[in-house]
């Protein structure tokens, strides 16, 4: 009796049916850049260099991480999709770079293919929501490698700015106004310590309007095209995406070392989510603000008389603005990040 690929638990036809249900989702994602389609050995795309002196490729890779134990339990796979394009280019926009094109990896233990027309569905969305174009990507069935049900997910982004244009920080300057821009809830960090908290015969909890797991599960704000915009108005300093870290670790990293941030704590809505993990947890407002985003996904510095026009800027792109501190010159004993 021979052995097949199929008996060693590689479904080629499921691998066809699911490039089929997800054509639809990815062609929604191509402009006239896009060269080709579906099929091919690689994605191609012709960008728009014209205007530019010294255009610049920007790239950022990243993946979903434990939040995914949450998308197995409540068999919700689209949300996870927006996740993972937005942890991508949330960080190529921090450089003041226009995303351009969008690839995903996804790893399976058993091929399923509406359960990929999920997640592929959900990184169209994300692709849309930030005028992207998703020109590729990998599905890879390992038998033996996931448990029934279960896969992990990565995308890659490249992202383009004239280098005259590229926000490095070194325009940050003692005075300059912290902006923060509200996130959607908790994102895409710091679910290793939220399950270990909450497990899952608790997700169905009653939380607010929805359970206490869909509260969680909601995806990560994207954030291109309200920065794109704002960037066509104004000059901004620096940018800073809230990620892994939280506050302490990824706002310096928008400024040079001379200089420290000033937060002030009280200067914006918290999500009562993140109470409920403060509480749940005994965890101090330094553990907090270094692991979560505590209801800001991404922050802005701008000179100090531009801050009502950055706020009013995004509140006519559907997203809440604070200021929440300042920069500071920085002394030697001093941390990069204080809170007052």
């Amino acid at each position: 009796m021979s052995i097949d690929y199929k008996s060693a638990g590689v479904n080629i036809e499921k691998g066809y049916e699911a490039v089929q249900r997800i054509k639809k989702d990815v062609e929604s994602t191509h402009g006239p850049e896009v060269l080709g389609g579906l099929g091919g050995f690689s994605g191609l795309f012709a960008p728009d260099i014209s205007g530019m002196s010294q255009p610049v490729l920007v790239s950022g890779t990243d993946g979903v991480g434990t939040k995914l134990k949450l998308a197995f339990a409540l068999n919700r796979h689209d949300s996870i999709g927006i996740d993972c394009v937005a942890m991508c280019v949330n960080d190529v926009v921090c450089t003041g770079a226009r995303p351009l094109f969008f690839l995903d990896y996804i790893a399976t233990g058993a091929l399923e293919p509406e359960q990929i027309q999920g997640i592929v569905s959900g990184i169209a969305e994300g692709c849309r929501q930030s005028n992207v174009a998703l020109i590729g990507g990998e599905t890879a069935e390992m038998p033996g490698f996931y448990l029934k049900g279960e896969y992990d997910v990565a995308g890659f982004t490249v992202g383009l700015v004239d280098r005259p244009n590229l926000i490095d920080g070194t325009a940050v300057k003692s005075g300059d106004a912290i902006i923060g821009l509200a996130s959607s809830g908790v994102h895409s960090n710091g679910f290793s310590l939220i399950r270990k908290l909450f497990p899952e015969d608790r997700w169905k909890e009653r939380f607010q309007s929805s359970s206490l797991g869909e509260t969680l599960l909601t995806p990560t704000r994207i954030y291109v095209k309200p920065v794109l915009h704002l960037l066509q108005k104004i000059k901004v300093h620096g940018i800073a995406h809230i990620t892994g870290g939280g506050f302490i670790e990824n706002i310096p990293r928008a400024f040079q070392a001379s200089f420290k941030a000033t937060i002030k704590k009280d200067s914006w809505p918290k999500h009562e989510i993140f109470n409920l993990i403060q509480s749940t947890s005994g965890l101090n407002d330094q553990e907090m603000f270094n692991t979560f985003n505590m209801g800001i996904g991404m922050v802005l510095i701008v000179a100090e008389n531009q801050v009502q026009k950055t706020i009013d800027v995004m509140k006519a792109m559907n997203l809440e603005g604070y200021l929440i501190g300042s920069v500071d010159v920085r002394s030697v004993d001093e941390e990069s990040l204080c809170f007052v």
